[in-house]
């Protein structure tokens, strides 16, 4: 997996009720590795205190009043340590600092001359947030490159209930992985990712099958390689060109795609199916091709098939499943959201992602696809029609955000 060990972050702290949830932070971060260096605001000494943190993160803690012990320029030596300046929380008034270049403590100042990543996360009365200037100040922090966390909505300390709570370390932190390892951050994982449809004879010519055509799968395949997995895909019919650097399994049937995945399953961290595979394939196939025949009596000929049930290979998945990552699609015409979250529950997915595919707005055979991804723990997001290559990073984003991902990482 990615090495963390030398990754340096400075964790500023301001003086906001939050300010008590960084200890976590500080405490997780440090927990992964990480070399944690603390920066404490005068207003945030006045809620958590210097040697609390220290003794969590093995490092000195900086602040106004002792910057200067450990160096002449203070400012500059953290500046150009940092791999990541993370502000958590992020009162208004620290925002407005870093929107407008003001570096009247130590904090500001490191904002100031780091030119890595930094990371925002706002957390103050609803009002406060909502405010013109404050909206104004976090365009002017992404336009310079930022990245600003989206507060989280519920009871504030003062007693409202509105947006501006701080989001929750969960969320924090895989963002922080997000940043330092985002293009990479799949280096040394194994993605397993299964795509296309199966085809279930009928006779040596005719056969059961869908309108599939890979391209989802393709396109995950693509964004996982750029992010540094090695991909494995199981390959049903389709219509995509060869894709350099993926190791592809053919297969025809629900069975083939069933015994290949179960081969290769223990060995792979992350399995997306994405895959249209047939739920129903024939009792018997037959030899021969099945003639067609005259009606003597003029009306429509007819023949009956029997079908049978295929091999559910998410099912049999969620029963070996151990510390792999499994994200699922739900291919659904109706009640798409009651029938994808059945479908994620009862096949133990971490995620999965409902789409539509009847009538014109179909992900079969489209280059875009309109999805709406939930998870385990009841949550949703709806996306809007997007290229197949956007969703495919999109979900690519999602996983590395998922605490078991972060687990996988150490």
């Amino acid at each position: 997996m990615v090495n963390k060990t030398k990754k340096n972050i400075v964790l500023g702290i301001t003086g906001g009720i939050a300010a008590y949830k960084a200890i976590d932070l500080a405490s997780t971060l440090t927990k992964l590795d990480y070399e944690v260096h603390v920066v404490l605001t005068a207003e945030a000494m006045k809620f958590v205190t210097p040697l609390t943190l220290e003794v969590i993160t093995k490092n000195q803690v900086w602040t106004d009043q002792n910057s200067l012990e450990k160096s002449s320029i203070p400012h500059i030596k953290l500046a150009d340590l940092a791999d990541l300046v993370v502000v958590a929380p992020a009162t208004a008034n620290t925002i407005a600092k870093g929107a407008n270049g003001l570096a009247d403590n130590l904090l500001s100042s490191v904002l100031l001359a780091a030119d890595c990543p930094k990371l925002y996360v706002p957390a103050m009365n609803s009002k406060m947030y909502q405010h013109d200037a404050t909206q104004r100040n976090l365009r002017d922090l992404a336009v310079q490159g930022a990245v600003v966390l989206e507060p989280a909505e519920g009871m504030l300390a003062c007693g409202i209930s509105g947006k501006g709570r701080y989001p929750g370390n969960k969320t924090v932190l895989a963002q922080i992985e997000s940043m330092l390892f985002g293009d990479q951050a799949l280096e040394g994982f194994n993605v397993l990712v299964t795509a296309g449809g199966t085809r279930e004879a009928i006779d040596p010519v005719r056969y059961i099958g869908n309108r599939s055509s890979g391209k989802m799968g393709a396109a995950l395949c693509k964004e996982a390689l750029r992010r540094g997995a090695h991909v494995t895909l199981i390959l049903g019919s389709h219509e995509l060109t060869e894709l350099p650097e993926v190791n592809i399994i053919r297969v025809e049937t629900a069975q083939e795609m069933y015994e290949q995945v179960m081969l290769h399953f223990d060995t792979q961290d992350i399995v997306i199916k994405a895959a249209a595979v047939a739920d129903f394939k024939p009792e018997s196939v037959k030899e021969q091709k099945i003639k067609k025949t005259e009606d003597t009596s003029g009306g429509k000929k007819t023949k009956t098939i029997s079908l049978e049930g295929t091999v559910d290979i998410l099912k049999e998945i969620s029963l070996k499943k151990d510390k792999q990552i499994v994200v699922g699609f739900a291919a659904e015409t109706e009640n798409i959201a009651t029938n994808a979250k059945k479908k994620l529950k009862e096949k133990n997915l971490d995620m999965i992602v409902a789409n539509q595919v009847a009538g014109e707005e179909s992900a079969f055979g489209s280059d875009d696809n309109t999805a709406t991804l939930y998870w385990s723990n009841g949550k949703g997001r709806e996306l809007e029609k997007m290229p197949k290559s956007e969703l495919a990073r999109v979900l690519v984003e999602e996983i590395i955000k998922l605490p078991k991902f972060v687990k996988l990482a150490r």
